[in-house]
């Protein structure tokens, strides 16, 4: 009997099973551990809240207590806030509110903890013209201020938790509202709001005054700013896609945190941070760079159909040093619109925080897109505005389109001259060889098709960024689209299909109708222009795919898309079809052209240096591979 052998592939197969289940009991308790720390960080976390807000109520509740005398109240305060026990014995320590008003916000300033309580749009209404509902980006205690003050008796006091005592003034046409955490008469942290008559832009300055015996100017106090972004629009799942926290660096340059379910960034000496809203902002500008700030962007949309009342969690957390014992900063509020315009008009770079794309895309939507525009919108409806403004864009690249159609035809004339050659040269370099001096004698060059298909992309791509970001765009109507800025339903459909929604708008539609005409005329060109290659992907079959693919995938992802993005592409592509149609009746003659290029080749050609080269390094490779059949 044959003596059985151990099988080499078992041993190995059960290496990889130990392998891999010790690579999963490593990770299993990496990711044990991982928990461990974040549920512990999270006790922690609540633990110190629930501390603060008890020393809060604490607080409260005798501030409110009016059996006690003054004297008796302030030695039970004195226990938790020291100093700063003086600012819950005045009048105004009570949840009290000051309002602020111009024609185009209200603002009301909390008395508890001296930050904006509510922040109100005057001009803007919240998911539909009409609704009546006007935006707001501050209420309901969606967002805090709060500057954490240490004390040179070990305490660590927040200021959202202390009364601050309002007074206001007026200086020429503008509204000023000092609010003032007292630890004494003439010992005070200042918060001074100063709103002008018709401006979104507040100025902010934080001061203290006599306290630098009273708080610890080691270390630095440190700001915190939450906000709970409402949603505003009437497709939360768009406007989410558009909300982020972008930020300026000292050295002017804007970026953003990066897009996911949570992000995390420390910025390094940031003179401004945006809570950017799609077409709301809250912005807090710093005249001079803070050192750092520590930002966290949370996304609350998990389910578009349940996670319909708030669109993304932010915060920010910056420490403000100290600066010969005392605080003193200049910054501004900003509450308003996300508009390029009324943005660049403060010359603060807060246009920058409109994503008009990198580069080129941005160079061509601030110099061209934008301006073309505003000067139409002007003039007319924007629905008319945008037919125009395509019909305008189109003409301008009419010549570039009518070079691509020209080359297409040229090499649709030497097909079948470069078939013949296909059929007789069987060796692929050969090949070549011959099809590239047909095309030097012909005076046809097979790249000058697709340059100007490349200079075209430029400005598809930039109209992807410049309409989703165009405010005025904000429920304007046209046609059966009641707000241009959103998707324009025409069928609310019972049920949700994936990808693509629980609605039909028409536009999508009519866009992916007109590419797919667009393409069905152009294909057959394209496919008689070149034979394919040996060794090369049929780009036949390759063409009649994305005949279909493209109007699909215009269809699935533009259904949720703002309508006037998807009129743009509709009215580009049956401007294009009709330009087509022109150039190829009136201006493309098939005999013209082949008679043109077999004058052509009757004309001694001089190489080009590319040409040149090009030929030198085939023939290279030919001698090469001559050789090389020749040892063998």
């Amino acid at each position: 009997m044959e003596e059985k052998k151990f099988d080499r592939n078992s041993l190995i197969g059960f290496l990889l099973l130990f392998v891999i289940f010790g690579w999963m009991m490593y990770n299993t308790s990496k990711q044990t551990e991982q928990e461990e720390l974040e549920k512990a960080k999270k006790e922690k976390l609540a633990q110190k809240q629930k501390q603060q807000e008890a020393v809060a109520q604490k607080i409260t509740q005798v501030a409110v207590d009016s059996t006690v005398s003054d004297t008796a109240k302030l030695q039970k305060l004195k226990t938790t806030l020291g100093s700063f026990a003086y600012s819950a014995t005045l009048p105004s320590a009570k949840d009290g509110f000051t309002v602020l008003e111009n024609q185009l916000v209200t603002l009301k300033i909390a008395n508890k903890g001296g930050y904006i309580a509510e922040a109100t749009l005057k001009n803007y209404e919240k998911f539909k013209k009409g609704s009546g509902d006007l935006v707001s980006l501050i209420k309901n205690n969606n967002s805090a201020l709060n500057i954490e003050l240490k004390t040179t008796d070990n305490r660590l006091l927040n200021t959202k938790d202390l009364y601050f005592e309002p007074t206001v003034s007026k200086e020429g046409d503008k509204q000023v509202l000092s609010m003032k955490l007292k630890a004494g008469n003439n010992q005070y942290l200042e918060y001074k709001y100063t709103l002008p008559s018709n401006n979104y832009m507040i100025d902010f300055d934080i001061n203290s005054v006599g306290l630098n015996q009273v708080l610890n100017t080691n270390q630095p106090a440190n700001l915190s700013w939450d906000l709970k972004a409402f949603r505003n629009e009437k497709s939360v799942s768009y406007e989410n896609r558009y909300a982020e926290i972008y930020f300026e660096h000292k050295d002017g340059k804007v970026d953003y945190a990066g897009i996911g379910k949570e992000e995390d960034e420390t910025l390094e000496k940031p003179t401004f941070i945006a809570y950017k809203q799609h077409f709301f902002s809250s912005i807090l500008l710093s005249k001079t760079a803070i050192a750092s700030a520590q930002i966290h962007s949370k996304n609350l949309v998990k389910d578009e159909k349940v996670d319909t009342v708030f669109t993304k969690q932010f915060s920010a957390k910056m420490p403000l040093a100290y600066a010969n014992g005392g605080l003193n900063y200049k910054m501004n509020w900003y509450f308003g619109p996300t508009d390029y315009k009324t943005l660049k008009n403060y010359d603060k770079n807060l246009d920058k925080i409109i994503p008009l794309g990198w580069g080129i895309f941005g160079w061509i939507n601030r110099f061209i897109f934008v301006p073309l525009f505003a000067l139409l919108g002007g003039w007319m409806s924007l629905g008319l505005a945008i037919i125009v403004f395509t019909f305008i864009i189109k003409i301008a690249m009419s010549p570039i389109t009518f070079k691509s159609f020209l080359s297409q035809a040229k090499m649709k004339v030497l097909r079948p001259e470069m078939q013949e050659i296909n059929d007789r040269v069987k060796d692929p370099m050969k090949r070549q060889q011959e099809t590239m001096s047909l095309y030097r004698k012909a005076g046809v060059n097979p790249m000058a098709g697709c340059i100007p298909a490349l200079i075209q992309l430029p400005f598809m791509y930039a109209s992807f960024q410049f309409f989703p970001s165009a405010f005025e765009l904000r429920q304007k109507s046209f046609l059966w689209a009641d707000d241009l800025s959103s998707f324009d339903e025409i069928v609310k459909l019972p049920f949700n299909i994936p990808l693509y929604g629980n609605h039909i708008s028409l536009f999508p539609i009519l866009a992916a109708i007109a590419i797919f005409i667009y393409m069905k005329m152009t294909s057959g060109d394209q496919q008689m222009a070149q034979p394919t290659q040996e060794g090369m992907p049929d780009m036949t079959k390759i063409m009649k795919m994305m005949i279909y693919i493209s109007p699909i995938m215009m269809l699935i992802f533009f259904n949720s898309y703002g309508s006037g993005l998807s009129l743009y592409n509709f009215m580009s592509n049956l401007i294009t079809i009709g330009i087509m149609l022109i150039i190829k009746k009136y201006f493309i003659d098939s005999d013209k052209i082949h008679a043109q290029i077999q004058e052509n080749k009757t004309k001694p050609k001089t190489e080009s240096k590319f040409q040149k080269k090009m030929r030198e390094m085939m023939e290279q490779a030919e001698a090469q591979k001559a050789a090389q059949q020749k040892k063998k």
